[in-house]
């Protein structure tokens, strides 16, 4: 099974069905308007985007997963090195990048890359996430995901995810940061965002737009 340099099953993820992302960036994003899909991988939310009406630059560091892209602009580079030198009226960062023990650099490629008047949509872990996440699993399509080892430090959570698929399985580790929602905005400020609004009432997915610059007065004017 193929993996990409950071260990994702490049199989496992062409079987995860799509599970109403598009739709909710489709519900916040202006009628046709472009996204920018950062982390895209095989093209799961990128090619329902592409069936609404969005055209859609997808952008992974793997070319294995970039190779099941279709009908997309498709740009192989690290989120955190990215510089396209132009801007999309939508950004889209979900898998819960944000929640990344260190996210700053995603964030700052969400902001350098979204127009002034752009809406970036965004998914995460909430603290309530936090609180009730356990050892488990169900079925997703017809691939088996299973979490094990769930280890809680300070704000840190760490797991093992368990993929079984086609009578083979794959395992990833990963750690995860708790944010609170302050905490939140605050990284994206120092990103030069700000929060816009909830787009699902689990609070899993919000919009945040570009922070607005305060303009100093001008001598003469107002003083």
């Amino acid at each position: 099974m193929d993996t990409t340099a950071d260990g994702c099953p490049v199989e496992v993820y062409r079987l995860l069905p799509p599970a109403g992302e598009a739709e909710i960036v489709h519900r916040v994003a202006p009628a046709g308007a472009a996204v920018l899909d950062l982390g895209s991988g095989t093209g799961r939310i990128a090619h329902r985007l592409i069936e609404l009406g969005h055209p859609v630059t997808a952008v992974d560091d793997s070319a294995e997963m970039l190779a099941h892209v279709r009908g997309a602009e498709r740009v192989r580079a690290r989120i955190e090195d990215l510089g396209l030198r132009r801007r999309f009226p939508v950004v889209l960062l979900a898998s819960h990048l944000v929640n990344q023990p260190d996210s700053h650099a995603l964030l700052a490629t969400v902001a350098r890359h979204l127009a002034d008047d752009g809406v970036a949509v965004i998914e995460w872990h909430p603290p309530s996430w936090f609180d009730t996440v356990a050892e488990g699993g169900g079925h997703l399509g017809e691939v088996l995901v299973s979490l094990t080892g769930v280890v809680r430090d300070g704000p840190l959570l760490s797991a093992t995810v368990r993929y079984q698929a086609r009578g083979r399985s794959w395992e990833q580790p990963f750690t995860t940061r708790r944010l609170s929602e302050p905490e939140l905005r605050a990284r994206l400020a120092e990103a030069g965002l700000r929060f816009s609004r909830w787009c699902t009432p689990d609070h899993r997915w919000f919009a945040a737009n570009r922070a607005k610059v305060a303009h100093s007065p001008q001598p003469g004017y107002g003083m």
